[in-house]
C-alpha cells in the first residue's frame, strides 16, 4: 500500500534508495481530523492505548488539527485533549484552521464569525451552551457568551503548534508550499493549502504527512500521506502508525489497516 521515496538521510540527492523513517526507537501515531466527534477520539484513544500495550515502545502522537466544529461535541473533545492523557506517550497538538478561526473570534475578530459559523463553528459554539441569538447579537451579548469558554480550553488553543518534523516525516495540518523551505513557511499555508501542494510531484526532502483534505481512503504518494478520511461523516478517524521504515494504520471502525 505504501510506496517509499528515494532519499539519503543527509542529502536528498544521494544513492542508495532509502525509505523515509522514524528513529529506530520510535513509535508516532499520527491522528487525522476528528472535526467534534469525541466518539471517534475515544475509540482511537483505546486503540492506541491497546497497540502500545501489546508491544510498549517509546511513543509520540501528533494530532493533526480541526479537533472542532461540523461534528456536535467540540467542546468535549478540547476537554479531553486538555485534560492529562496517558503517560505511556508524549503528546503533541497542531493547529486546524478551524482552531485557527475559533482563535481569531475569541481574541475579538467577530467580523469572521458568519465564515466561521459556515463552515462549521455553529456547532462549536452549541456545544459550549451558547445559542444562535447570542451568535448573531456580537458586541456584548456575543463576547459574554464567548466568556463560557473555560480558560484552559483557550490556553490550549493559544499553544497549539503548527508543525512538527520526526525523522524523515513533516506532519502539518494542510501542507506546504512546495519549493519552499520548512523555515519560510507561511502558517496560513500550512493551516489551509490545497493546491499547489497535493499534485505537486517534487521531491520536498521529507514525506508531509497531514489532513485537511478530505479522501475516502487514505492518500499516499512519495511525498505526502493524507490521512483525512472524513470522521465526522465517515465515521473513520485515521491514525498511521510509523516505526523505523515501516507504516501502517488504525482506523476507527475498521480495526487495524
Amino acid at each position: 500500500m505504501f510506496g517509499w521515496f528515494a532519499r539519503s538521510r543527509n542529502s536528498p540527492a544521494a544513492s542508495p534508495a532509502m525509505p523515509p523513517a522514524v528513529p529506530d526507537d520510535l513509535r508516532v501515531y499520527a491522528i487525522g481530523d476528528i472535526h467534534g466527534r469525541v466518539d471517534l477520539l475515544e475509540d482511537m484513544l483505546a486503540m492506541i492505548t491497546a497497540d502500545h500495550a501489546a508491544e510498549p515502545v517509546r511513543t509520540e502522537v501528533v494530532f493533526l488539527g480541526d479537533y472542532i466544529d461540523r461534528g456536535p461535541a467540540s467542546a468535549a473533545i478540547i476537554e479531553r485533549l486538555a485534560s492529562p492523557l496517558p503517560d505511556f506517550a508524549s503528546w503533541r497538538f497542531l493547529a486546524g484552521n478551524h482552531e485557527d478561526a475559533m482563535s481569531s473570534v475569541l481574541a475579538g475578530n467577530f467580523e469572521l464569525m458568519s465564515e466561521w459559523i459556515g463552515y462549521g463553528g455553529l456547532e462549536t459554539l452549541e456545544s459550549y451552551g451558547i445559542s444562535r441569538r447570542e451568535m448573531a447579537a456580537g458586541g456584548i451579548i456575543l463576547d459574554n457568551a464567548l466568556s463560557r469558554i473555560p480558560p484552559h480550553h483557550r490556553a490550549f488553543l493559544a499553544a497549539l503548534e503548527h508543525h512538527a518534523v520526526i525523522g524523515d516525516y513533516v506532519f502539518v495540518h494542510a501542507g506546504i508550499r512546495p519549493g519552499v523551505v520548512l523555515a519560510r513557511q507561511d502558517r496560513r499555508d500550512l493551516l489551509s493549502i490545497r493546491q499547489p501542494f497535493l499534485d505537486d510531484d517534487r521531491d520536498h526532502g521529507f514525506v508531509v504527512v497531514h489532513g485537511h483534505s478530505i479522501s475516502d481512503t487514505v492518500e499516499t504518494r512519495h511525498n505526502r500521506i493524507g490521512i483525512d478520511t472524513g470522521a465526522y461523516r465517515s465515521g473513520r478517524l485515521t491514525a498511521l502508525v510509523l516505526e523505523g521504515a515501516s507504516r501502517r494504520l488504525l482506523q476507527t471502525g475498521t480495526g487495524t489497516g
